[in-house]
């Protein structure tokens, strides 16, 4: 056991002292000032390029399709680190999402085809599920794909696609069949942006944002070559996907660093020399907010054990994805309420990376309410968690 901690521990030093030295200072500011699960676009995908190559870019996919070799706890601490550097995330869609997708359903030719760009960046990948009549109940998605010799021809939208107006790619749940349950008619396929009869129409999100999308379709023409798996049986890939997206994250390698500087805030004395962690409230919820990162932290590790035996994370996943949204929503209350009324402006202009706009209040403060604000969708998006605990019913209970 002691050689192994050691190992890591020395894991530990050469990932930090790598994320030191290669992130550029704007890449630290976007970091920083990150108040969605989305980074500012730019400066993630730089931060995506360095991490490519170094090769660090994708540590759990597989070794053979560009992946690190690390073990779950190698991971777990690269993520723990470039967290306590509150660097930016990586963008979930390329490495997270469609990824996965290709590598567990695709064609060895797809993979040679679509693969590297995922890694590099190159291609940016928005993801075409939600519709404005289908959100957590997905299955009733309406965006037709209709069959023309080797083309697929879209008709229809998805909304609250992110970064949608920066992506060259998509890939999406489409409708190939109206026969049988909703689930079976529904492929997965991949698209062009550039396509004609696309149109992407930015939404300004609460923290002032276009951070999501509407994409229209208008007879779209896809390939069929350009679909993953079979016909009618897109559902299977969405739910492995979408499993990886609630499963394979890291809530507490990122909560447990931002609670330790959230307290270290609440130590400090103000200029009236109190500090805030004398009061009996805060003192309290600082407390049950380190208990329940930590209860996120271990069901997290638990998840992630399943995923390095090659193991979906089936219903932990959905148990995962309640606890690591509803703790983030918890964590932003209560950096809002230690924040007060220096957090009520929304500073928008000071918050974009190389405005060189200063906040009014301490940046921390500035990013408070923005951060809040966002953290309002963690409960909705990847399956609502009402969604979600329906789903533990009846996979873990027979409800």
């Amino acid at each position: 056991m002691s050689n192994q901690l050691s190992e890591l521990d020395t894991f530990r030093r050469e990932v930090r002292d790598f994320l030191e030295s290669a992130a550029t200072d704007e890449i630290r500011e976007a970091g920083r000032k990150t108040t969605s699960v989305f980074a500012p676009f730019k400066q993630a995908m730089a931060w995506q390029k360095i991490l490519y190559n170094k090769g660090w870019v994708a540590p759990a996919w597989p070794v053979e399709y560009g992946g690190t070799g690390w073990t779950i706890h190698q991971r777990y601490i690269f993520v723990e680190e470039c967290n306590r550097l509150e660097l930016p995330p990586v963008l979930p869609q390329n490495i997270q999402m469609v990824g996965p997708a290709v590598i567990g359903f695709g064609s060895e030719e797809q993979k040679a085809k679509y693969l590297p760009g995922m890694l590099s960046g190159d291609d940016f990948w928005c993801q075409g599920y939600s519709e404005p009549g289908a959100g957590s109940d997905l299955a009733s998605l309406k965006c037709r794909a209709d069959s023309d010799g080797d083309d697929y021809i879209l008709n229809g939208s998805k909304t609250w696609t992110t970064y949608g107006h920066h992506a060259n790619k998509m890939f999406a749940l489409v409708r190939t069949s109206s026969e049988g349950k909703p689930q079976q008619g529904i492929s997965f396929l991949l698209l062009d942006m550039n396509t004609p009869g696309i149109e992407v129409r930015p939404i300004i999100g609460l923290d002032g944002e276009p951070e999501q999308c509407e994409v229209f379709f208008t007879d779209a023409r896809v390939p069929k070559a350009n679909r993953i798996g079979e016909e009618n049986k897109g559902w299977s890939v969405a739910k492995y996907v979408l499993e990886f997206e609630r499963g394979g994250s890291t809530f507490g390698a990122w909560l447990t660093p931002a609670f330790e500087r959230l307290r270290a805030r609440c130590q400090q004395s103000n200029d009236s020399g109190v500090r805030l962690i004398d009061d009996v409230s805060i003192a309290r919820k600082l407390a049950k907010l380190e208990v329940d990162i930590s209860a996120v932290e271990h069901t997290e590790k638990r998840v992630n054990a399943n995923l390095k035996h090659g193991e979906n994370p089936g219903p932990m996943a959905s148990l995962l994805k309640i606890l690591g949204s509803e703790v983030m929503q918890q964590y932003s209350e209560l950096q809002l309420e230690i924040s007060g009324v220096d957090a009520l402006a929304l500073q928008h202009t000071a918050l974009h990376v190389g405005s060189g706009i200063a906040a009014m209040g301490s940046e921390a403060d500035m990013l408070a309410m923005p951060y809040y604000l966002n953290t309002r969708a963690a409960s909705i998006y990847a399956g609502s968690n009402e969604v979600q605990r329906s789903l533990l019913a009846k996979a873990v209970m027979g409800a």
